[in-house]
C-alpha cells in the first residue's frame, strides 16, 4: 500500500489481491500488469471506473500447464508418490502382484472440463496415449473435435464416462464451487481427478470427504482455495492425493517468457501505446 502510492505502474502476481483500496491508495496509477494468465485477483471492474488499465499475459503458458497436467495424470494414475513413500518407510520388501495397483491411462477416457487453450494442449496429449477424450465447455466446438479426436458431453455424462476428470477453466462466479459432492458422486469410484486451474472451483472439504471415503480413487491438484496451504491442512495427510505447489507454468522458458510480456504491457501503458493483452481495452484511449 506505501509503496504503490506514488507510482504510475504497477506490476503484481495472482497472489496480490488488486482491490478497492489498493486501487484508491494508488492515485497516480495507469496500468496493472499481473504476471499470470487469470486476473480474478484483480477487481478489474474497479480498475475500469478509475480508467486504470488492466493487462495479463495469456497464451505464453499453455503447453507449460499443460505438460505438468499429464505429469499430474501419470503420476496419480500410476501411485508414485506412494511408491517413493513405500521405499523411504521401509515397506518395499519383496515384488507382489498385487502391490500399488495403479490404474491404466492408455486407452483409458479422459474427461476435459473447460476447452480453451490448455483442455485443447491436454487433449492433444492424450492422442498420444490412444485415449477417448470427451470435453465439457460452455460452447462445443466441433471444429476442432476431429483433429483433436474429442467428442462434447454434458458435464454429468462426462462425470459419468471419464476415467480421468482434467479441469481447465477460469474462475467466474459459474464456475466457482463446480465439483461439489454431487459433482464427485457422479464419477466413477475408480477416478482419478485432475486440478490445475484455479482452487476454487472445488469444494475442498467436499473433496477430502469423496477421497477419504473412496468415492472417487484418487486427485492430483496444482492449485488450492487458500494459498499456500496451511502444513497441517486435512487433505495434506490423505495418501490419495497428490498436491503441487501452484507450479503449473513454472518452467525456466514459461516464466521468463511471462516476466516479459508483464513488462512490455507496462511499458507500453506507460508510454500511451495498447499494450498487446488488455483486459479491459475499453480504458484504451
Amino acid at each position: 500500500m506505501a509503496g504503490v502510492r506514488e507510482a504510475d505502474g504497477l506490476i503484481c502476481l495472482l497472489t496480490d489481491n488488486i482491490d478497492v483500496g489498493l486501487l484508491d491508495a494508488a492515485e497516480h496509477l495507469r496500468v496493472v500488469s499481473t504476471m499470470a494468465v487469470g486476473y480474478d485477483h484483480i477487481d478489474v471492474a474497479a480498475a475500469t471506473e478509475r480508467k486504470i488499465i488492466v493487462t495479463n499475459t495469456p497464451g505464453v503458458l499453455t503447453e507449460t500447464t499443460a505438460d505438468l497436467t499429464f505429469a499430474l495424470l501419470l503420476s496419480a494414475a500410476r501411485r508414485l508418490p506412494e511408491s517413493q513413500r513405500a521405499i523411504r518407510d521401509g515397506h518395499w520388501k519383496s515384488w507382489s502382484p498385487t502391490f500399488l495397483l495403479g490404474h491404466d491411462v492408455y486407452g483409458a477416457t479422459l474427461g476435459i472440463v473447460g476447452f480453451g487453450a490448455i483442455g485443447q494442449a491436454v487433449a492433444r496429449r492424450a492422442r498420444g496415449f490412444d485415449m477417448r477424450v470427451l470435453y465439457n465447455s460452455r460452447t462445443a466446438r466441433p471444429e476442432l473435435e476431429t483433429g483433436l479426436g474429442c467428442t462434447y458431453v454434458a458435464f454429468d455424462e462426462l462425470l459419468e464416462q471419464s476415467d480421468f476428470v482434467t479441469v481447465h477453466v477460469p474462475l467466474t462466479p459459474e464456475t466457482r464451487h463446480m465439483f461439489d459432492t454431487a459433482a464427485f458422486q457422479r464419477m466413477k469410484t475408480t477416478a482419478i481427478f485432475i486440478n490445475t486451474a484455479r482452487g476454487s472451483v472445488v469444494v475442498e472439504a467436499d473433496l477430502q470427504r469423496a477421497l477419504e471415503s473412496k468415492s472417487i480413487a484418487a486427485a492430483a491438484i496444482d492449485v488450492a482455495e487458500s494459498e499456500p496451504m496451511a502444513e497441517h491442512d486435512p487433505l495434506l495427510q490423505l495418501p490419495n492425493l497428490l498436491v503441487t505447489p501452484h507450479i503449473g507454468s513454472a518452467s525456466v522458458r514459461t516464466r521468463a517468457r511471462m516476466a516479459d510480456m508483464a513488462v512490455d504491457n507496462l511499458l507500453a501503458a506507460l508510454d500511451g501505446r495498447p499494450p498487446d493483452h488488455c483486459v479491459n481495452p475499453q480504458v484504451l484511449p
